[in-house]
């Protein structure tokens, strides 16, 4: 098959090119102008800064308000990952291996966290977790990003195991291994980068959840919602060190899972 007809004209590709570049400049420009705002000694938002500081990065580290946020972000998110990650790669196996009935429409019903719109899902939470009594709780915060990170385990997590040769469990259960024991050392070993992938994947989407979390924390501000009601009330040039200190925990979190991953990979290239 000609190269013409994999990827079309040259125009064509020239053109898919073009439109991905602009994309990446579309979403790297704010970037761009957010770091350099973080260390300007200006009092208000000014760009370019007129000089360089830390008062803002001082000012986020000694405010205790700032540092709780931080520490209630961290603690849900940490807890909330590792419960969404324990939930969704039982699901994830289950549905791959699994041929019952209905596994379709389960895996569907798994997946509607991040199909229907999050102010929908942030109603039902908040209904539901008013029911049972957990609205405005600590528990309440960590069971809705539970919910919403599961999604997100499965589809690492089910890429994996579809991936994963059935035989080698096969092989594992016909010399007398019982379920847990090949899951601990041959399924586990086997996905453990995919399973570290998952878990950074959930750690940072329950870190920068914002909607659900303004609709059920009560009283409790995680750094994502304490940005957004900074926003509402002033502009505060605290709020750009805020954020570009998420954005350098994002791209070390995601090197981290690419160089993972790609270690990995290369590992199955060398033993193949």
């Amino acid at each position: 098959m000609s190269r013409e007809a994999i990827g079309g004209s040259v125009w064509t590709r020239r053109g898919l090119a073009a439109m991905g570049i602009f994309g990446l400049v579309f979403l790297t420009v704010p970037l761009v102008i957010v770091i350099p705002m973080s260390f300007s000694s200006a009092r208000a938002l000014t760009f370019p800064p007129p000089s360089l500081s830390l008062r803002w990065y001082e000012t986020f580290f000694g405010d205790p308000r700032w540092m709780e946020a931080m520490w209630t972000s961290t603690f849900v998110a940490a807890i909330s990952s590792v419960a969404a990650l324990l939930l969704g790669g039982l699901a994830a196996y289950g549905l791959r291996r699994g041929t019952f009935k209905g596994r379709d429409w389960a895996e569907g019903n798994f997946m509607a966290p991040l199909i229907v719109p999050t102010i929908i899902v942030a109603i039902a939470l908040y209904l539901g977790l008013a029911k049972v009594g957990l609205l405005g709780s600590l528990v309440g915060l960590v069971v809705a990003h539970t919910l919403l990170n599961v999604p997100l385990v499965m589809m690492v997590l089910g890429v994996a195991i579809r991936e994963f040769d059935q035989r080698i469990e096969q092989v594992a259960w016909s010399l007398g291994a019982s379920w847990g024991y090949t899951m601990r050392k041959v399924v586990l070993p086997n996905l453990a980068p995919s399973v570290f992938a998952a878990w950074i994947f959930a750690f940072i989407g329950s870190f920068d959840e914002v909607i659900v979390t303004s609709f059920i924390a009560g009283k409790y501000e995680t750094v994502p919602k304490k940005m957004f009601n900074e926003l509402v009330l002033e502009v505060n040039p605290t709020i750009t060190a805020v954020a570009t200190l998420l954005i350098a925990f994002t791209v070390l979190a995601l090197a981290a899972v690419a160089f993972v991953l790609g270690r990995a990979g290369k590992l199955k290239e060398t033993v193949v």
